[in-house]
């Protein structure tokens, strides 16, 4: 036997998911995100959902964002990925390990021809890495 509207106890749910959303410290949450993962977020932060949660035995506020981050993707001119991070820029360049310098000193001897295929790679390297990464989304 229903006591209540159960549309009432949805909208009123929502309503206090809401109010708890707006006043989010987002300041504080990107510390975390910075501290623990080493990215910040940029403007676009999309909420999805929220719902009330048993976390641990307890009762908690699970929200749902999609967020963007910064992405740096650092490869030599042979194709190799030196770097990758979710920092941003980074005023210290990546140090090459020997091999990587003589990889790129074969390249540059080589020619244009290299040069082109190189592109070719280098360009195929980052569409991996751009499929990795939105896999890692899913």
């Amino acid at each position: 036997m229903k006591i209540t509207n159960p549309e009432t106890i949805l909208a009123s749910e929502k309503e206090f998911i809401d109010t708890i959303n707006a006043e989010l410290d987002w300041e504080a949450i990107e510390a975390m995100l910075f501290e623990k993962h080493n990215f910040t977020l940029e403007e676009d932060v999309d909420y999805k959902k929220g719902d009330l949660v048993v976390f641990n035995d307890q009762i908690a506020y699970k929200f749902d964002f999609h967020i963007k981050v910064p992405l740096s993707v650092v490869f030599g001119r042979d194709g190799t990925c030196l770097e990758i991070s979710t920092s941003g820029s980074d005023d210290n360049p990546p140090e090459e390990d020997e091999e990587e310098e003589e990889t790129l000193r074969d390249l540059q001897a080589n020619g244009s021809n290299t040069e082109n295929e190189n592109i070719s790679g280098m360009a195929s390297t980052i569409a991996e890495m751009i499929t990795d990464i939105n896999q890692g989304d899913e």
